[in-house]
């Protein structure tokens, strides 16, 4: 009996979005805004709490659960978890830099610990290893406690100002005109947007302007992207196809929402380009990635800028702004002094109680880390920060008639 081979990921989730696209159901053509966010979280790993990349984010959302929570049915297990009987898992990849091999002696033979287990030494591979895992939905799992989605008010922050600030902190160029078009100009590296009015709800107004936002990261100064491209051909689609997953991507981590309306002119485009070249959801979902990386990576420099240390010249005393946790801050509170150790994925954070040495993971929803925020405040002077110096504008060239702006029309 002939042994049906499976098809590479990037094969079946090309595929699935074919299908989608046809049916407007593509992850990047739901609808969704800052008043149903709170049922909308990408997906992640349910025991890391790391959230999956690329291709890995398009496969699994596809895979339509509500859920997102996912693990390998060996991570489950650990957690005394149980894959229900007759499930199917959904594919994943990952690059594998290194390997965790057996530690031998100079004749070779395989050197013990104190417990009579061969020791593991982890060694760097001479190539990178693509390789497949299989995960399971939350939905496919017993013994899991039910997901607690978080409220907008207990973020600790205010999503349209922390959209605010990281416009803000890119120094784009951005012009305000009464019309009906929103685009992104690579030759003038400027971002035209309508007038704030002209919109019917904030949340949309930073949505379409993050959606250019992430066009303008392709200039040549920037991520260096293809964006020199005529309207209507399939390379303009394909960077469409790019600043359309990152969208995705930023809306919901800033818990503004996305708004899809106003890029459904690109959909034929992308089933061609889908089935011509599968591959390309791969590449799109990888500069994806880049995309938000790249304006992630300006708002945490801005927030390092804001908790810049400054000198009080009255007591000599190094002071800072503390309007989060940073990795390293030691803070005193009731009796004990916890310690930020690290930032995860879904805004949350591990910390240790310096008192008695255990270690655990803190969500901006718990009550601790508003108090933990307000004794960090309380132990330190606010400084005055200063004020975000815009570049200055370059010289504006006349528009090649042959290279479109990247926009949409409201």
């Amino acid at each position: 009996m002939a042994i049906e081979k499976t098809k590479p990921l990037h094969v079946q989730v090309a595929e699935k979005l074919i299908e989608q696209l046809k049916e407007g159901t593509a992850p990047w053509q739901k609808p969704w805004n800052s008043s149903n966010l709170p049922s909308f979280e990408l997906p992640y790993n349910a025991v890391t709490g790391n959230r999956y990349k690329g291709i890995n984010t398009m496969s699994l959302l596809m895979a339509k659960y509500e859920d997102p929570r996912w693990m390998t049915f060996n991570q489950a297990a650990s957690q005394d978890w149980k894959v229900k009987k007759g499930e199917k898992g959904s594919l994943i990849q990952f690059v594998k830099l290194t390997d965790l091999l057996t530690k031998r002696d100079e004749q070779g033979k395989p050197m013990l610990d104190g417990q009579g287990k061969p020791l593991k030494v982890q060694v760097k591979l001479s190539k990178p290893i693509i390789t497949s895992a299989w995960v399971f939905n939350a939905a496919q799992v017993d013994g899991l406690v039910p997901l607690k989605q978080p409220e907008i008010t207990s973020l600790g922050w205010d999503p349209l100002d922390r959209a605010e600030q990281l416009i803000t902190s890119s120094g784009a160029a951005i012009e305000h005109k009464a019309g009906d078009r929103a685009f992104y100009s690579p030759v003038r590296d400027q971002i035209t947007m309508p007038i704030r009015e002209q919109f019917d709800a904030p949340d949309k107004y930073y949505a379409t302007l993050l959606h250019e936002l992430g066009h303008w990261t392709g200039h040549t100064s920037r991520l260096d992207r293809s964006i020199m491209n005529r309207f209507g051909t399939e390379d303009y689609a394909r960077e469409e196809l790019r600043a359309e997953i990152a969208s995705l991507l930023i809306g919901q981590e800033l818990r503004i929402g996305h708004d899809p309306g106003q890029h459904t002119a690109y959909v034929e485009s992308w089933i061609k380009m889908l089935t011509d070249t599968p591959f390309e959801i791969h590449a799109a979902a990888a500069d994806a990635e880049k995309i938000f990386g790249y304006l992630m990576e300006l708002e945490r420099k801005r927030e390092l800028k804001t908790e810049q240390v400054l000198t009080d010249p009255l007591s000599e005393k190094s002071v800072t702004q503390a309007k989060s946790l940073s990795m390293g801050d030691e803070i005193p509170y009731k009796d004990t002094v916890y310690k930020v150790l690290g930032h995860i994925k879904q805004g949350r954070m591990r910390m240790e109680d310096m008192m008695s040495g255990n270690t655990f993971v803190l969500s901006k929803s718990d009550g601790l880390y508003n108090s933990l925020i307000s004794a960090k405040q309380e132990t330190l002077r606010t400084p005055v920060v200063p004020a975000q110096v815009r570049p200055e504008p370059q010289q504006l060239l006349q528009e090649a008639e042959t290279v479109a702006a990247y926009g949409t029309k409201r």
